[in-house]
Protein backbone atom coordinates (compact mmCIF):
# COMPACT_ATOMS: atom_id res chain seq x y z
CA UNK A 1 0.00 0.00 0.00
CA UNK A 2 1.62 3.05 -0.74
CA UNK A 3 2.26 5.61 1.55
CA UNK A 4 0.03 9.31 2.19
CA UNK A 5 1.96 12.04 1.07
CA UNK A 6 2.65 14.50 3.94
CA UNK A 7 0.56 17.46 2.91
CA UNK A 8 2.50 20.51 3.78
CA UNK A 9 0.41 23.01 2.62
CA UNK A 10 -2.88 21.69 4.41
CA UNK A 11 -0.91 21.25 7.98
CA UNK A 12 0.67 25.22 7.40
CA UNK A 13 -2.86 26.21 6.76
CA UNK A 14 -4.73 24.33 9.78
CA UNK A 15 -1.58 25.44 12.11
CA UNK A 16 -2.24 29.02 11.47
CA UNK A 17 -5.82 28.60 11.90
CA UNK A 18 -5.60 26.92 15.23
CA UNK A 19 -2.60 29.82 16.05
CA UNK A 20 -5.28 33.02 14.73
CA UNK A 21 -8.24 31.36 16.45
CA UNK A 22 -5.80 30.77 19.55
CA UNK A 23 -7.61 27.22 20.45
CA UNK A 24 -7.47 25.87 23.59
CA UNK A 25 -4.55 23.29 24.69
CA UNK A 26 -2.67 24.48 21.15
CA UNK A 27 0.70 25.17 22.10
CA UNK A 28 4.21 25.35 19.21
CA UNK A 29 5.13 22.17 20.60
CA UNK A 30 1.87 19.73 20.02
CA UNK A 31 1.03 22.17 16.37
CA UNK A 32 4.20 20.90 15.01
CA UNK A 33 3.91 17.25 16.53
CA UNK A 34 2.85 15.90 13.30
CA UNK A 35 5.79 17.77 11.41
CA UNK A 36 8.61 16.32 13.53
CA UNK A 37 6.40 12.69 13.24
CA UNK A 38 7.21 12.87 9.46
CA UNK A 39 10.66 14.39 9.62
CA UNK A 40 11.21 11.46 12.18
CA UNK A 41 10.15 8.88 9.43
CA UNK A 42 11.09 10.02 6.20
CA UNK A 43 15.02 10.15 8.06
CA UNK A 44 14.11 6.19 9.46
CA UNK A 45 13.38 5.82 5.80
CA UNK A 46 16.35 7.51 4.38
CA UNK A 47 18.23 4.94 7.02
CA UNK A 48 17.04 2.22 5.61
CA UNK A 49 17.65 2.59 1.43
CA UNK A 50 21.14 3.41 2.63
CA UNK A 51 21.22 -0.26 4.70
CA UNK A 52 19.93 -1.87 1.83
CA UNK A 53 22.67 -1.81 -0.35
CA UNK A 54 23.66 -4.22 -3.36
CA UNK A 55 25.30 -6.17 -0.48
CA UNK A 56 22.46 -6.66 1.49
CA UNK A 57 20.36 -6.87 -1.54
CA UNK A 58 22.39 -9.43 -2.98
CA UNK A 59 22.17 -11.82 0.48
CA UNK A 60 18.03 -11.85 -0.32
CA UNK A 61 17.64 -8.41 2.07
CA UNK A 62 14.74 -6.08 1.25
CA UNK A 63 12.16 -4.22 3.07
CA UNK A 64 9.41 -6.10 5.23
CA UNK A 65 6.55 -3.48 5.93
CA UNK A 66 6.60 -1.60 9.03
CA UNK A 67 6.33 -1.63 12.77
CA UNK A 68 4.70 0.44 15.29
CA UNK A 69 5.49 2.08 18.62
CA UNK A 70 4.88 5.00 20.55
CA UNK A 71 7.53 7.21 21.53
CA UNK A 72 7.69 10.24 23.53
CA UNK A 73 9.01 13.91 22.41
CA UNK A 74 8.86 17.46 23.66
CA UNK A 75 6.36 17.45 21.23
CA UNK A 76 4.21 15.06 22.65
CA UNK A 77 3.60 11.13 22.79
CA UNK A 78 2.89 9.76 18.53
CA UNK A 79 2.64 6.34 17.16
CA UNK A 80 5.76 6.25 15.19
CA UNK A 81 6.11 3.94 11.92
CA UNK A 82 9.45 2.37 11.49
CA UNK A 83 10.67 0.22 8.68
CA UNK A 84 11.94 -3.09 8.89
CA UNK A 85 14.38 -5.44 6.78
CA UNK A 86 13.50 -9.15 5.82
CA UNK A 87 17.06 -10.13 7.81
CA UNK A 88 16.25 -8.35 10.22
CA UNK A 89 20.03 -6.44 10.42
CA UNK A 90 18.51 -2.77 10.04
CA UNK A 91 19.48 -1.31 13.04
CA UNK A 92 18.31 2.46 13.05
CA UNK A 93 20.30 5.45 14.21
CA UNK A 94 17.96 8.25 15.01
CA UNK A 95 15.52 6.08 16.98
CA UNK A 96 16.90 2.85 18.04
CA UNK A 97 14.98 -0.39 17.88
CA UNK A 98 13.89 -0.33 21.81
CA UNK A 99 14.01 3.75 21.97
CA UNK A 100 11.05 5.29 23.04
CA UNK A 101 12.12 8.47 24.30
CA UNK A 102 13.91 10.66 21.33
CA UNK A 103 14.13 13.75 23.12
CA UNK A 104 17.85 14.96 24.73
CA UNK A 105 15.79 18.06 25.75
CA UNK A 106 13.60 15.95 28.44
CA UNK A 107 16.50 13.56 29.42
CA UNK A 108 18.23 16.87 30.48
CA UNK A 109 15.44 17.70 31.95
CA UNK A 110 15.05 14.66 34.02
CA UNK A 111 18.83 14.75 35.25
CA UNK A 112 18.25 18.57 36.13
CA UNK A 113 15.47 17.76 38.58
CA UNK A 114 17.03 14.70 39.97
CA UNK A 115 20.10 16.49 40.84
CA UNK A 116 17.97 18.70 42.78
CA UNK A 117 16.43 15.71 45.01
CA UNK A 118 12.92 15.68 43.52
CA UNK A 119 11.10 12.24 43.60
CA UNK A 120 10.10 10.00 41.13
CA UNK A 121 6.75 11.22 41.18
CA UNK A 122 7.35 14.99 41.33
CA UNK A 123 10.02 14.41 38.61
CA UNK A 124 6.76 12.51 36.78
CA UNK A 125 4.21 14.95 37.84
CA UNK A 126 6.65 17.92 36.24
CA UNK A 127 7.16 15.89 32.98
CA UNK A 128 3.89 15.18 32.40
CA UNK A 129 2.82 18.82 32.80
CA UNK A 130 5.51 20.17 30.56
CA UNK A 131 5.38 17.72 27.60
CA UNK A 132 1.60 16.07 28.24
CA UNK A 133 3.13 12.33 29.20
CA UNK A 134 3.81 9.99 31.46
CA UNK A 135 7.69 8.96 32.49
CA UNK A 136 7.72 5.04 33.86
CA UNK A 137 9.95 5.04 36.93
CA UNK A 138 12.05 2.70 34.74
CA UNK A 139 12.38 5.01 32.30
CA UNK A 140 13.26 7.58 35.13
CA UNK A 141 16.09 5.20 35.91
CA UNK A 142 17.52 4.58 32.77
CA UNK A 143 17.61 8.08 31.61
CA UNK A 144 19.35 8.55 35.23
CA UNK A 145 22.32 5.87 34.40
CA UNK A 146 23.53 7.99 31.67
CA UNK A 147 25.61 9.32 34.30
CA UNK A 148 27.11 6.48 35.19
CA UNK A 149 30.13 6.17 32.92
CA UNK A 150 30.45 9.81 33.33
CA UNK A 151 30.79 9.40 37.24
CA UNK A 152 33.36 6.41 36.74
CA UNK A 153 35.54 8.60 34.44
CA UNK A 154 35.41 11.25 37.21
CA UNK A 155 36.34 9.08 39.83
CA UNK A 156 39.43 7.63 37.55
CA UNK A 157 40.47 11.62 36.51
CA UNK A 158 44.64 12.38 36.99
CA UNK A 159 44.99 15.04 40.11
CA UNK A 160 47.05 17.80 40.11
CA UNK A 161 50.50 16.63 42.40
CA UNK A 162 50.57 18.77 44.65
CA UNK A 163 47.31 20.52 47.05
CA UNK A 164 47.89 23.04 49.57
CA UNK A 165 44.50 22.12 51.96
CA UNK A 166 42.63 19.34 51.99
CA UNK A 167 40.15 18.35 54.11
CA UNK A 168 38.50 14.55 54.51
CA UNK A 169 35.16 14.08 56.33
CA UNK A 170 32.16 11.68 55.37
CA UNK A 171 28.32 11.22 55.90
CA UNK A 172 25.76 8.64 56.15
CA UNK A 173 23.29 7.28 54.32
CA UNK A 174 20.74 5.00 54.30
CA UNK A 175 20.37 2.29 51.08
CA UNK A 176 18.77 -1.50 50.88
CA UNK A 177 20.84 -4.22 50.34
CA UNK A 178 19.37 -7.78 49.37
CA UNK A 179 15.94 -6.38 50.96
CA UNK A 180 17.31 -4.90 54.31
CA UNK A 181 17.89 -1.25 55.39
CA UNK A 182 21.83 -0.73 56.27
CA UNK A 183 23.84 2.43 57.23
CA UNK A 184 26.22 3.09 54.35
CA UNK A 185 29.16 5.25 54.54
CA UNK A 186 29.84 8.00 52.23
CA UNK A 187 33.92 9.17 51.93
CA UNK A 188 34.29 13.03 50.81
CA UNK A 189 37.37 14.81 49.83
CA UNK A 190 37.98 18.78 49.33
CA UNK A 191 41.46 19.79 48.03
CA UNK A 192 42.75 23.55 47.74
CA UNK A 193 44.77 23.44 43.95
CA UNK A 194 47.54 25.47 43.55
CA UNK A 195 45.47 28.06 41.95
CA UNK A 196 43.69 28.84 45.56
CA UNK A 197 40.57 27.15 43.79
CA UNK A 198 38.09 24.12 45.68
CA UNK A 199 38.07 20.66 44.48
CA UNK A 200 36.13 17.90 44.67
CA UNK A 201 38.65 15.19 44.48
CA UNK A 202 36.67 11.90 44.96
CA UNK A 203 33.53 10.28 46.40
CA UNK A 204 33.44 7.05 47.76
CA UNK A 205 31.37 4.45 49.53
CA UNK A 206 31.98 1.81 52.40
CA UNK A 207 30.18 -0.13 54.39
CA UNK A 208 31.88 1.30 57.52
CA UNK A 209 33.56 4.07 58.48
CA UNK A 210 37.20 3.50 59.49
CA UNK A 211 40.98 4.19 59.08
CA UNK A 212 41.59 1.33 56.61
CA UNK A 213 39.27 2.22 54.07
CA UNK A 214 40.50 5.90 54.29
CA UNK A 215 44.26 4.32 53.83
CA UNK A 216 42.55 3.11 50.28
CA UNK A 217 41.09 6.07 49.53
CA UNK A 218 44.69 7.61 50.33
CA UNK A 219 46.47 5.22 47.82
CA UNK A 220 43.93 6.12 45.48
CA UNK A 221 44.31 9.80 45.61
CA UNK A 222 48.21 9.14 44.98
CA UNK A 223 47.46 6.38 42.14
CA UNK A 224 45.73 9.21 39.88
CA UNK A 225 48.57 12.03 40.67
CA UNK A 226 48.85 13.18 44.22
CA UNK A 227 52.69 13.37 45.33
CA UNK A 228 51.84 15.91 48.54
CA UNK A 229 49.61 17.37 49.99
CA UNK A 230 50.46 20.41 52.53
CA UNK A 231 47.89 20.52 55.28
CA UNK A 232 45.17 18.20 55.35
CA UNK A 233 42.46 18.91 58.05
CA UNK A 234 40.62 15.36 59.62
CA UNK A 235 37.97 14.70 62.37
CA UNK A 236 39.07 12.86 65.58
CA UNK A 237 38.79 9.44 64.26
CA UNK A 238 41.47 6.61 65.84
CA UNK A 239 44.06 6.24 63.00
CA UNK A 240 43.33 8.50 60.86
CA UNK A 241 46.01 10.79 60.61
CA UNK A 242 48.83 7.82 61.02
CA UNK A 243 47.35 6.38 57.56
CA UNK A 244 47.55 10.01 55.90
CA UNK A 245 51.35 9.93 57.48
CA UNK A 246 52.26 6.95 55.88
CA UNK A 247 50.84 7.69 52.57
CA UNK A 248 51.78 11.44 52.64
CA UNK A 249 54.53 11.52 54.80
CA UNK A 250 55.56 15.24 54.51
CA UNK A 251 51.68 16.55 55.41
CA UNK A 252 51.17 18.10 58.28
CA UNK A 253 48.17 16.62 59.91
CA UNK A 254 45.32 18.92 61.90
CA UNK A 255 42.93 17.48 63.87
CA UNK A 256 39.20 19.82 63.65
CA UNK A 257 39.21 22.11 66.78
CA UNK A 258 35.07 21.81 66.12
CA UNK A 259 35.02 18.23 66.58
CA UNK A 260 36.86 18.17 69.78
CA UNK A 261 34.36 20.72 71.21
CA UNK A 262 31.84 19.20 70.40
CA UNK A 263 33.59 16.02 71.57
CA UNK A 264 34.16 17.47 74.51
CA UNK A 265 30.47 18.76 75.33
CA UNK A 266 28.88 15.55 75.70
CA UNK A 267 30.55 15.26 78.96
CA UNK A 268 29.77 18.52 80.23
CA UNK A 269 26.23 19.30 82.06
CA UNK A 270 24.15 22.08 80.48
CA UNK A 271 23.80 24.08 83.36
CA UNK A 272 28.02 24.75 82.83
CA UNK A 273 28.57 24.62 79.37
CA UNK A 274 28.52 28.07 78.89
CA UNK A 275 31.12 29.03 81.66
CA UNK A 276 33.56 25.59 80.22
CA UNK A 277 32.88 27.26 76.78
CA UNK A 278 34.42 30.81 78.14
CA UNK A 279 37.25 28.79 79.99
CA UNK A 280 38.20 26.62 76.93
CA UNK A 281 37.81 29.56 74.18
CA UNK A 282 40.84 30.91 76.42
CA UNK A 283 43.04 27.26 75.02
CA UNK A 284 41.78 27.15 71.45
CA UNK A 285 41.89 31.08 70.78
CA UNK A 286 45.49 31.68 72.56
CA UNK A 287 48.06 33.62 70.64
CA UNK A 288 50.51 30.64 70.76
CA UNK A 289 50.66 27.14 71.54
CA UNK A 290 52.97 27.79 74.34
CA UNK A 291 49.88 30.41 76.09
CA UNK A 292 47.33 27.63 74.90
CA UNK A 293 49.54 24.74 77.41
CA UNK A 294 49.15 27.34 80.04
CA UNK A 295 45.30 27.46 79.70
CA UNK A 296 44.68 23.95 79.03
CA UNK A 297 46.38 23.22 82.25
CA UNK A 298 44.25 26.15 84.10
CA UNK A 299 41.37 24.72 82.50
CA UNK A 300 42.33 20.93 83.98
CA UNK A 301 42.40 23.28 87.44
CA UNK A 302 39.32 24.31 87.23
CA UNK A 303 36.94 21.40 85.61
CA UNK A 304 39.23 18.26 85.84
CA UNK A 305 38.00 16.58 88.64
CA UNK A 306 34.33 17.49 87.59
CA UNK A 307 34.60 16.55 83.87
CA UNK A 308 37.72 14.41 83.46
CA UNK A 309 36.88 13.22 80.71
CA UNK A 310 36.32 16.16 78.47
CA UNK A 311 39.67 17.74 79.76
CA UNK A 312 41.82 14.71 79.48
CA UNK A 313 40.32 14.44 75.35
CA UNK A 314 42.13 17.47 74.83
CA UNK A 315 45.25 16.60 76.63
CA UNK A 316 45.42 13.14 75.02
CA UNK A 317 45.14 14.56 71.52
CA UNK A 318 46.89 17.39 71.67
CA UNK A 319 49.77 17.49 69.81
CA UNK A 320 47.14 16.79 66.78
CA UNK A 321 45.20 19.63 68.02
CA UNK A 322 47.79 22.29 68.08
CA UNK A 323 49.75 22.20 64.69
CA UNK A 324 47.76 25.35 63.46
CA UNK A 325 49.44 27.38 66.44
CA UNK A 326 52.96 27.18 64.17
CA UNK A 327 51.13 28.87 61.70
CA UNK A 328 50.28 32.61 60.62
CA UNK A 329 46.59 33.83 61.03
CA UNK A 330 45.32 33.55 57.66
CA UNK A 331 46.29 29.81 57.36
CA UNK A 332 45.54 29.17 60.71
CA UNK A 333 42.06 30.22 59.91
CA UNK A 334 41.70 27.81 56.89
CA UNK A 335 43.11 24.55 58.81
CA UNK A 336 41.91 24.40 61.97
CA UNK A 337 38.30 23.21 61.33
CA UNK A 338 36.38 20.99 58.77
CA UNK A 339 34.25 24.16 58.20
CA UNK A 340 34.73 24.17 54.46
CA UNK A 341 33.48 20.28 53.78
CA UNK A 342 30.67 20.40 56.06
CA UNK A 343 29.41 23.50 54.43
CA UNK A 344 29.38 21.26 51.71
CA UNK A 345 27.68 18.45 53.23
CA UNK A 346 25.05 20.77 54.10
CA UNK A 347 24.22 21.35 50.72
CA UNK A 348 24.51 17.74 49.86
CA UNK A 349 21.90 17.05 52.71
CA UNK A 350 19.33 20.19 51.19
CA UNK A 351 18.93 17.54 48.01
CA UNK A 352 19.01 13.89 49.58
CA UNK A 353 17.30 15.26 52.89
CA UNK A 354 13.82 13.98 51.32
CA UNK A 355 14.80 10.58 50.60
CA UNK A 356 14.24 7.55 52.42
CA UNK A 357 16.49 4.38 51.93
CA UNK A 358 18.58 4.28 48.32
CA UNK A 359 17.38 1.22 46.56
CA UNK A 360 21.73 0.57 46.05
CA UNK A 361 24.89 2.19 46.18
CA UNK A 362 24.45 3.32 42.37
CA UNK A 363 21.37 5.20 43.02
CA UNK A 364 23.00 6.80 46.00
CA UNK A 365 26.10 7.60 44.18
CA UNK A 366 24.15 8.76 40.89
CA UNK A 367 22.23 11.35 42.87
CA UNK A 368 25.10 12.70 45.20
CA UNK A 369 27.13 13.05 41.99
CA UNK A 370 24.87 14.91 39.92
CA UNK A 371 23.97 17.07 43.22
CA UNK A 372 27.98 17.80 43.75
CA UNK A 373 28.33 18.63 40.41
CA UNK A 374 26.04 21.27 40.18
CA UNK A 375 27.36 22.93 43.18
CA UNK A 376 31.36 22.49 42.35
CA UNK A 377 30.72 24.39 38.86
CA UNK A 378 30.04 27.61 41.16
CA UNK A 379 33.91 26.89 42.55
CA UNK A 380 35.55 29.17 39.67
CA UNK A 381 37.19 31.29 42.39
CA UNK A 382 40.13 31.25 44.70
CA UNK A 383 39.36 31.25 48.49
CA UNK A 384 39.75 33.92 50.76
CA UNK A 385 42.71 36.24 51.03
CA UNK A 386 44.36 33.54 48.85
CA UNK A 387 47.25 35.95 47.26
CA UNK A 388 48.14 36.33 50.95
CA UNK A 389 47.98 32.48 51.83
CA UNK A 390 49.89 31.71 48.93
CA UNK A 391 52.75 33.86 49.71
CA UNK A 392 52.79 32.46 53.30
CA UNK A 393 52.74 29.00 52.14
CA UNK A 394 55.53 29.58 49.76
CA UNK A 395 57.76 31.17 52.64
CA UNK A 396 57.10 28.32 54.96
CA UNK A 397 56.87 24.98 52.50
CA UNK A 398 59.32 25.92 49.96
CA UNK A 399 59.05 24.25 46.37
CA UNK A 400 56.90 22.16 48.01
CA UNK A 401 54.16 24.50 47.95
CA UNK A 402 54.53 24.59 43.76
CA UNK A 403 52.57 27.47 43.45
CA UNK A 404 53.22 29.59 40.32
CA UNK A 405 52.62 33.38 41.53
CA UNK A 406 51.37 33.52 37.93
CA UNK A 407 48.29 31.25 38.72
CA UNK A 408 47.37 33.06 41.66
CA UNK A 409 44.12 35.27 41.50
CA UNK A 410 42.92 37.47 43.84
CA UNK A 411 39.19 37.58 44.51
Amino acid sequence: MKKEEFDYEEFKRSALNKLRNKEPGVTAENLFKPLFKQFVEEALEAEMDEHLNAEERLEGNRKNGKSIKTVKSSSGSFDLSTPRDRLGTFDPQLVGKRQTLISQEIEDKVLRLYSKGLSVRDITEHIEEMYGFTLSATTLSHITDRVIPLIQEWQQRGLESTYCFAWFDAMFYKVRVDGKVVTKVLYNIIAVNPSGVKELLGIYIADSEGAKFWMQVLEDLKRRGIRDILIACIDNLKGFADAIETVFPKTEVQSCIVHQIRNSFKYVSTKDSKAFMADLKTVYQATSKEVAEQNLQLLDQLWGKKYPVAVQSWQNNWHRLTPYFEYPEAIRKVMYTTNIIEAFHRQVRKVTKTKGAFTSDTALLKLIYLATQRMVDKWSKPINNWAQIASQLHIIFGDRASIEMNRIRTN
